[in-house]
């Protein structure tokens, strides 16, 4: 069974940085080959996108966190990375890692939810103002 797990939330004020990481429990082989995603979620809001990365490491980002968000990926450590800078209150969310390991070569960054295979179970993050 594949597991997904991500870490690194926490309480962090405006303005400030986090790290979020995320491993995924298959052979690096088919981690390589995968195409990866972050993802946030607030009460009584649907999943939205924040994120991507793909087999060939092109990105992908919401306009929301364009220039302040980096994801990327060690494929040699199953892990995919999301660094946040200068968070601000409405980043607050729980952060949900995704993998599609059936990308091809030229798949572009993922941005829709029901592409990927595999999720986390979510890390909250809170930035307070």
């Amino acid at each position: 069974q594949v597991q997904v797990a991500e870490s690194g939330g926490g309480l962090v004020q405006s303005g400030d940085s986090l790290m979020l990481s995320c491993t995924v429990s298959v052979r690096t082989y088919t981690f390589s080959r995968s195409n990866l995603g972050w993802f946030r979620q607030t009460a009584g809001k649907d999943r939205e996108f924040v994120a991507a990365i793909a087999r060939n490491s092109n990105t992908d980002y919401a306009d929301s966190v364009k220039g302040r968000f980096t994801i990327s990926r060690e494929n040699g450590k199953n892990t995919v990375y999301l660094y946040m800078n200068n968070l601000k209150p409405e980043d607050t969310a729980v952060y949900y890692c995704a993998a599609d390991t059936g990308a091809i070569l030229t798949s572009p960054p993922e941005t829709r939810t029901h592409a990927y295979e595999y999720w986390g179970q979510g890390t909250q993050v809170t930035v307070s103002s």
